[in-house]
């Protein structure tokens, strides 16, 4: 590994951590040619015209896709010094003179030279294109080192002159013994960077750019106290005031009650670390259908991927210069707030945050703060983590992020909308908590108006039209369930038109109860076609709740109260054949329907189950063997297991009685 470089080679060589347009590979040498490419490219480097720290050039290494090919070329060991002493010697043509590190690295077997570009603190620089060319502003443009005049940002380049970005500034005001060296070496390793090998602290500081010497003494870097001090926003004598993060959980809305605040300090990085496992805690995952299909998803509440994109993007792109408010992250039940001061840097609209929009190029507010957290891969590349946060949020079924700042750009603010199913569960569990307290009617309210903002979900309107089913108002609950087949998806349909057969079903509207279950599909997601079942034989559509049960496959094993209903559907069934006076073939279904009804029933009552239905399935299984002739003594123990479980129930003892009277 590297003693010289912050980054790990590996990491480098596949772009790993960092950008590729801050990676350029050279598979040869030749003076006249590759030698000013990489003059050009140098300068364009220590220009930084997007602050994002400079970058790398990789000498002996042929360029695929952006990334390094592999078997690596190489340079033969002549080569090595030659080439050092040339590029060395013609950086003293750039204006003003800047030297680059030069880091020859063995990888592979292979010999290359990796010629690291820090960003300049005495920017804008000027380099011959070629021999005798004329010096000009190079700056990095995607992957190419252009003219700045000619590609129109020379103005931009002009003014960052001598401009260095805070996080990679002096800090005068501290000593390196405000580093703490364990962190930075527990960094080194978390990154996989042969800095960790080097033994002089001094050393290790400089060459990670995390203190410089300043009249025969070292200072630190800001960003080597903002990354590895033990709190940057002490308490004491701050060094950044506000360089902290809060987050505050809420009962409710905003004005809800507050159900918890925490405070994470430490080196930035930490606390993005420690936030992010917090949040990660609160946030809960579930189940939910695929649309169109029988299979099953899982969703969260709050993707941990958009977190964490959202939250670091506040601690990147936020000022540590005289801003003493903190990064505040706000959990509300339908949504998270993660604010940050102040808002983004010009150049930035409101049209460049939506999804497909693409970045300006505008410099970033740090340029080292990045850097560090694309190492630790908390951070993505340029360009990339807005479109990763509305994909991870499109994928997880959650509606898009919002952003929004205000028009003097004093805040920025990253809202991510709860999945719907989870705010429905949220208002769910707030209306249980009300009801328990005796309080009815903001129970009902709570569901209501929650609805009202989200009337696509299934789980709040099977809730609804379950409380004004309550209420006796099932013309409402219709008109609430013809609302929510206009909003929805047809697959959450059957769900909901269950809830809405029990309520008709309860208020004795058979006729209208029949009429909405034939409305279902054919084909059902397994558990709502035994939802679906259950109801088919409240209405005494025996032969539609056995085609259901069917449908349900191998869910009905794991559920004893379908195992018991499908079970009652077939002793149901076998009674019709008996009541019709009909021929062999029909004695012949009869006799199996009753046998499937034994073998289901026998399930049950080894199942875990209530003694309720464990008794009424005993009682069952003894019509079931009395109707198959089976030895009276196992008739006998099935009443008796009946009695003996719910000794309540006068029918299962005078079933026992009767026949024990008989044989």
């Amino acid at each position: 590994m590297s003693l010289i470089l912050p980054i790990n080679i590996q990491n480098l060589l596949t772009c790993n951590g960092v950008e590729s347009p801050r990676v350029e590979f050279k598979g040869t040498w030749d003076e006249k040619t590759t030698g000013y490419q990489v003059i050009k490219t140098i300068c364009a480097f220590a220009n930084d015209l997007q602050n994002l720290n400079g970058g790398y050039i990789v000498l002996g290494v042929e360029e695929e896709n952006g990334r390094a090919k592999f078997p690596l070329k190489g340079l033969t060991p002549e080569k090595m010094d030659p080439i050092q002493k040339w590029v060395r010697g013609h950086c003293n043509q750039i204006d003003p003179t800047y030297q680059p590190v030069f880091s020859p690295e063995v990888v592979n077997g292979q010999l290359i030279l990796v010629i690291w570009v820090p960003a300049s603190d005495t920017r804008p620089h000027r380099a011959p294109d070629h021999e005798k060319g004329d010096r000009k502003f190079f700056v990095r443009i995607g992957s190419e080192s252009v003219d700045a005049e000619k590609n129109g940002v020379l103005g931009q380049l002009l003014q960052l002159t001598a401009r260095v970005p805070f996080d990679d500034r002096r800090a005068l005001t501290a000593r390196t013994e405000d580093l703490r060296e364990n962190k930075v070496r527990e960094y080194l390793r978390n990154v996989g960077s042969g800095l960790i090998d080097e033994s002089n602290t001094r050393e290790l500081y400089r060459k990670l750019r995390i203190a410089v010497p300043v009249n025969g003494h070292d200072v630190p870097k800001n960003i080597g106290l903002l990354m590895f001090s033990d709190d940057p926003d002490r308490q004491d004598a701050p060094w950044f005031p506000g360089a902290r993060i809060e987050v505050v959980q809420f009962a409710g809305s905003e004005s809800g009650n507050v159900i918890e605040e925490k405070i994470f300090r430490g080196g930035i990085h930490e606390q993005a670390q420690d936030a992010l496992r917090y949040m990660e805690g609160i946030s809960s995952a579930h189940i939910e259908k695929q649309s169109s299909s029988f299979q099953v998803k899982g969703w969260i509440s709050f993707p941990i991927p958009a977190l964490r994109e959202a939250l670091v993007n506040a601690i990147y792109h936020r000022s540590y210069e005289g801003v003493p408010e903190p990064v505040k992250i706000y959990f509300y039940p339908d949504r998270i707030e993660i604010i940050s001061y102040p808002g983004p840097v010009p150049g930035i609209q409101k049209k460049h945050l939506t999804q497909g929009s693409a970045i300006p190029p505008v410099p970033a507010r740090n340029r080292r703060i990045g850097e560090f957290l694309k190492e630790l891969k908390l951070a993505e590349g340029r360009g990339t983590g807005l479109p990763k946060l509305y994909k991870t949020m499109r994928e997880n079924g959650s509606p898009d992020p919002r952003f929004d700042f205000d028009d003097d750009r004093t805040y920025f603010r990253a809202t991510l909308p709860a999945h719907p199913e989870y705010v429905a569960i949220s208002a769910m569990r707030d209306a249980a908590h009300l009801r328990a307290i005796g309080n009815e009617a903001d129970a009902f309210k709570r569901i209501e108006e929650t609805w009202n903002r989200m009337p696509a979900s299934p789980t709040l309107t099977a809730e609804l039209i379950r409380l004004l089913g309550n209420q006796g108002k099932s013309g409402h609950a219709e008109t609430i369930f013809k609302q929510f087949r206009e909003s929805t998806s047809i697959s959450f349909i059957p769900f909901v038109t269950n809830a809405l057969i029990d309520v008709l079903l309860d208020a004795g509207r058979l006729e209208a109860a029949g009429k909405l279950i034939e409305t279902l599909p054919q084909y059902l997601e397994k558990n709502d076609a035994i939802e679906a079942a259950i109801r088919a034989r409240r209405l005494g559509r025996q032969e539609l709740a056995h085609r259901y049960f069917e449908r349900a496959g191998d869910t009905v094993l794991h559920d004893s109260r379908a195992l018991h209903e499908f079970a009652q559907t077939k002793i149901k069934l076998a009674r019709k054949i008996t009541d019709q006076n009909v021929k062999k073939m029909d004695r012949e279904t009869h006799r199996r329907l009753l046998l499937e009804a034994k073998e289901l029933l026998e399930r049950v009552v080894q199942t875990d189950s209530d003694r309720i239905r464990k008794g009424w399935a005993w009682f069952n299984l003894a019509t079931v063997k009395k109707n198959l002739k089976y030895p009276s003594q196992e008739i006998t123990d099935a009443y008796t297991q009946a009695a003996v479980l719910v000794p309540e129930e006068q029918r299962f003892e005078d079933g026992l009685n009767k026949w024990a009277e008989n044989h």
